[in-house]
Order: C-alpha cells, then structure tokens, then sequence
C-alpha cells in the first residue's frame, strides 16, 4: 500500500485570538506543522497545539516564518541576508523543540511559512539558509520543500530528508510555485472538486497551473492551510479520497 502524509498549518492563534479549527482539523490530518512565533503563535498556543497533536497520534514540525505578525508572514520582507534569517529559522525551530521536549515529545519535519516560503522557492541563496538551520539544530529532521523548485536542491545537497508536497487548496504559477493569491483562482474552496485534484496529481505526478502548463511533481505530502472557512470539510474529503483509492495516510515522521 503506497503512504501519504496529510500536513495543516495550525496553531496559528495568538494570545486570546484564534484562528481555524485545529481541534477538527487534528481529527483529520497526520502531521501538523505548528507556528513558532514569528507569524503567529506564542508559547502557550504552542504546547496546546504540541499535546493536542500528540493526544491524536498527528507527527508534528515547526512552521516557522519572517518576522511578520502584523501580516500573517504572507508580506515579503526585503533586505535582510540569508545568514540573518538562517538565525532567525534556528531560532524558531528550537523554541517549538524545547517546548515539544517539555512534554516528551519530538519534532518531525520543518515547514517554511507563507513569503519565507514562497521566496525560498525561487532564491537558492535563500532556500540553502533553511536548509543549513534546519541542518544546524537537528539534521534528521525532514525537510518539506516544493518538488522541482530551489528548496528541493538545497535540500538534496544538505543532506536532509525530504518531504515533497503538494497543495489541495491552492493553485500553481508555471514555474512550479504557488499562484500569488492575488490571483484569482489561486485560493481553491470546493472540498470534492479539491479532493478529486489532488488524486489526480497523486496518480499522475503532474499538476497544471493556472495557465495550463503541466508541471511534474512527486508528492509524499498533502497539505491543506487551516485557516479558511472550508479547511476541515476540505481536509476530510482529501483525506476520504485517498483512503478509498488505496493510499494509506500516515504521518510523514513514520515512514519517510
């Protein structure tokens, strides 16, 4: 039976605020990857977050991100040097590690966050940072990249474990990378239309993007942002599609 992994961005709250369900959504997926702090979070929805998953079975990563809580991390911030944001990632890795060793647990995977992310796929410079601070605080820990993009590379010449993951909700650029979600149609709401895509690219190892180029990918992980009204019915269809199509869904930390 061929495994799959079905990863959240979770713990997304931040003092009294809350943000998506991740109670439901902890039901559902497998890994979930928690924010350090940067772009949401704080220490106390962190260890919620970390004994909610590990009461559920769910594989858990750090979600770390630029500096940007006014913006959710989802704004590009320019003009710092990949050494400066290599320190910023170990920060933010070993402050959900420490809390995950306070309750016996142990991280799986890291997960870059929104601009971070989106950048590091197409900056090499910037994606061979994360590698090095993933590397410099745990180098078996998984690294979640985009198949075919910088982060992938640096990965691979890092050393790292690789997760290669592909998105239920979100819509792809020809390069690979993520749509801007200023782009419409770049955020995807329809749970079963949704889920029967990401069968698709499973079964096919390609994905078009929204100007119809095909692009080849290799997914080991789904991921569905828990942020959106629709994310829980999304994430139960995903995972309903895959399970009644042979696949079986396990966290990433199990079996990669």
């Amino acid at each position: 039976m061929t495994k799959i992994d079905l990863n959240c961005d979770m713990g997304e709250g931040f003092g009294v605020y809350s943000l998506g369900d991740d109670a439901a959504m902890l039901e559902i997926v497998t890994s979930a990857n928690i924010a350090c702090g940067f772009h949401a979070g704080d220490p106390l929805v962190m260890a919620d977050t970390l004994a909610g998953a590990k009461a559920r079975g769910v594989g858990c990563g750090a979600h770390p991100s630029f500096m940007d809580l006014w913006g959710f991390g989802r704004r590009p911030i320019l003009g710092q040097s990949p050494a400066d944001i290599e320190k910023q990632l170990i920060y933010q890795i070993g402050a959900l590690q420490a809390l995950a060793a306070a309750q016996g647990q142990r991280l799986t995977h890291v997960k870059t966050h929104g601009s971070l992310g989106n950048m590091a796929n197409e900056d090499i410079d910037l994606a061979r940072a994360v590698a090095r601070a993933i590397r410099a605080v745990d180098r078996d820990f998984i690294f979640v990249v985009m198949p075919g993009l910088p982060t992938e590379r640096a990965g691979e010449a890092a050393g790292l474990r690789l997760a290669r993951e592909i998105y239920a909700d979100r819509a792809y650029a020809a390069n690979g990378n993520l749509a801007s979600r200023k782009l419409p149609g770049a955020v995807l709401h329809d749970a079963e239309a949704a889920a029967a895509r990401i069968l698709a690219i499973v079964e096919t190892g390609e994905v078009t993007a929204l100007d119809g180029t095909r692009i080849k990918v290799r997914a080991d992980t789904v991921c569905v942002h828990g942020d959106t009204a629709d994310a829980v019915a999304m994430a139960r269809a995903v995972k309903t599609r895959l399970i009644g199509a042979g696949y079986e869904v396990r966290p990433m930390g199990e079996w990669l």
